[in-house]
């Protein structure tokens, strides 16, 4: 009985694992197909569950600085292609709005300094067209190096502009006077309170406009509302020294300063009489315009004991002859 040679049998075998390895490598082929199938599959269903809702799963490789969005493209937050705008934090650093860019960028390398367990910040930046995005970013290092340094970041970015215009709108509601914009009573008192807080003092200048009524009812309201608007814009510009201008309501307007000298605010009245003393033309009609300046000066009164006051000696005024400007403080004397 003949034998098979050694070197048949060892090559035999060596085909036979060759066999099986090729059929394990077939195998392997066919379960990596199956999981990128699944794999696309899996992303497919994220984009359609993450498509229209504003936000963006993304990850960042630290030492590259290289980012990878996993539902949108890179920018299109931003209005932008992505051959407009590379995927890279440099990017995204640069177009943060420059009045939130020093404290983003700051709160994002504490948390890859390690200085806190994640990075979650509200901040603004700026579209393609000019337009300011609101953005509400989180994220989290999800894997380290050998020698223990973030190697990966991964978080999502959710635009919140819709949301922030309403709440922005909601708070200028709330503190605007909604025919003049300028600051209602409401926001005049917080100012008042932050500036006592802050420096303890100042001026309050209280405004009543000369005989409104009678040019109210002699022209109608819209008419009124026009030269109410009017008021406001020319006040606006001449008083550089405030921003802190209101409406009370119907003709009376009120200017909160910081501490000044008597000769200062003086000044200021004379100006503001001086610009409505000219005629003023509102709705095709020409009119002129009288005001009654009241000035409290204040350290430790509430608002209310400074509108009073700033009302009383706005009242003297009126009993004088009108178009003036008279300091509580005078009326003490």
């Amino acid at each position: 009985m003949k034998t098979k040679p050694k070197c048949s049998l060892i090559q035999a075998e060596i085909d036979k694992q060759l066999a099986e390895l090729n059929a394990q490598n077939l195998l392997l082929q066919r379960d990596n197909k199956l999981l990128r199938q699944q794999n696309k599959l899996l992303e497919q269903k994220l984009n359609a569950a993450l498509d229209g809702t504003g936000l963006c799963v993304w990850e960042q490789h630290i030492p590259s600085g290289n980012l990878t969005m996993y539902n949108m493209e890179w920018g299109s937050l931003l209005g932008y292609t992505i051959d407009e705008l590379a995927a890279h934090i440099d990017s995204w650093k640069a177009n943060l709005h420059p009045e939130d860019r020093d404290w983003v960028i700051a709160n994002f390398d504490d948390h890859i300094g390690g200085k806190t367990d994640s990075y979650d910040v509200t901040h603004r930046m700026l579209h393609k067209d000019g337009s300011v995005s609101w953005v509400s970013d989180r994220g989290r290092v999800i894997e380290f190096d050998d020698s223990g340094k973030p190697l990966r970041i991964m978080g999502t970015h959710v635009d919140i502009t819709k949301e922030k215009r309403y709440e922005l709108e909601l708070d200028k509601l709330a503190h605007r006077d909604p025919l003049t914009d300028l600051l209602n009573r409401k926001a005049l008192l917080k100012a008042f309170e932050r500036q006592c807080k802050r420096i303890g003092g100042g001026a309050l200048m209280f405004i009543d406009l000369d005989d409104f009524k009678s040019h109210n009812d002699r022209y109608g309201h819209k008419f009124g509302d026009s030269l109410l608007m009017q008021i406001a814009s020319t006040l606006r510009q001449i008083i550089e020294e405030s921003n802190n201008i209101a409406r009370l309501g119907g003709d009376e307007f009120v200017i909160l300063f910081e501490p000044l000298q008597q000769i200062e605010l003086a000044s200021i009245a004379d100006r503001v009489l001086t610009a409505f003393a000219m005629i003023t033309h509102v709705e095709g009609r020409n009119v002129t315009i009288g005001m009654s300046i009241g000035i409290s000066e204040f350290t430790n009164q509430t608002f209310e004991q400074v509108c009073e006051q700033a009302d009383q000696a706005m009242y003297q005024v009126k009993h004088q002859g009108k178009n003036s400007y008279r300091f509580f403080s005078e009326l003490l004397k």
